[in-house]
């Protein structure tokens, strides 16, 4: 499948190209040849943790190509397709380890995420060794090499299949239950509040009329004291109006002696003693209307409760 490794400016390694022939490649050599290096550069390009220490010294970065043969069927095909990628003549991976740490990733000269690369790494290369991060002694690849040793892929691909359209069926299930549930919580709502408001008999704009009369006759305790100062000045034993008519008789019998300059002040003390009277009925109105009965604003009160505990107030129901 790898059919050709080139590094350049990695570690000690200036330039170097290996060339993959089919069938088994060995690369043999003695403790400190630089196997370790051609390993760390290979892991790279598969999507490894890059390392500024990577990079030659003097040079300004690094950069590993893998190029390998796929068949059109192989999992990493699945994984770059929607990425616009064309696959036809295999994959290239390319990485580029600059100086300063940062890194470059390609895949058929088309930029993409390290998390694809090493995605597309994963699928492409296994990389056994006496290590235990090693995919041979990873527990989650051993059903699918088991899998792949026996031929059943396919088997393996169904019940996968099967067993994710399970899932969403018991998914769906739940998600309808809890609507049901939901449905039932509402409808036990729905009949308490009937009950309630059958027993109550409300009336038809009944709250807010009792809420605004509750209003008033709060507000009528802060002004009855006023109404009745008013009152008293209009009406009570210091009222202007017994005075004002006396004087006004006694101005009208000397009307026929000069009325010219009586009359008018008879018509100005007529209207003022008509106005003073309409006072005095609008000041007996209000007050009658302020003089209510504490126990009838307790009971407002307790309506108004009633109502809106029963659901006369807002609530949305869900279809």
């Amino acid at each position: 499948m790898l059919s050709r490794l080139s590094i350049r400016d990695i570690v000690l390694i200036e330039r170097l190209d290996i060339d993959c022939a089919p069938g088994l490649s060995v690369l043999t050599g003695e403790t400190g040849a630089g196997k370790s290096i051609l390993l760390d550069a290979f892991a790279l390009a598969l999507g490894g943790r890059g390392d500024a220490s990577l990079v030659r010294q003097g040079a300004e970065q690094g950069q590993v190509t893998a190029a390998f043969d796929i068949e059109p069927d192989h999992p990493a095909v699945a994984l770059i397709a929607g990425t616009g990628i064309d696959t036809q003549d295999g994959l290239i991976l390319r990485r580029v380890q600059l100086a300063d740490g940062r890194t470059r990733a390609f895949v058929n000269d088309e930029p993409v995420s390290v998390q694809v690369l090493k995605s597309l790494g994963s699928a492409l290369v296994e990389i056994h060794g006496q290590h235990d991060d090693r995919a041979l002694v990873d527990v989650a690849s051993h059903r699918q090499l088991l899998d792949a040793y026996a031929g059943l892929e396919a088997n393996a691909a169904a019940v996968a299949r099967l067993w994710a359209e399970r899932r969403t069926a018991e998914e769906a299930v739940a998600a309808h239950r809890a609507r049901v549930e939901q449905a039932r919580r509402e409808a036990d709502w729905l009949r308490h509040a009937v009950e309630e408001l059958t027993r109550l008999k409300p009336e038809t704009g009944e709250e807010s009329t009792l809420a605004e009369k509750r209003t008033a006759m709060m507000q009528f305790d802060k002004i009855a004291e006023d109404l009745r100062d008013a009152h008293d000045a209009v009406a009570g034993d210091k009222s202007p109006i017994s005075t004002l008519s006396s004087a006004m008789r006694r101005l009208d019998r000397r009307r026929a002696q000069s009325p010219a300059l009586v009359e008018p002040a008879v018509k100005a003390l007529d209207a003022a003693l008509t106005a003073l009277d309409d006072a005095r009925a609008h000041l007996d109105a209000a007050l009658r209307a302020a003089n209510h009965d504490p126990r009838e604003l307790d009971r407002i009160e307790e309506r108004l409760f009633a109502l809106r505990r029963s659901g006369m107030t807002d609530r949305r129901v869900s279809n």
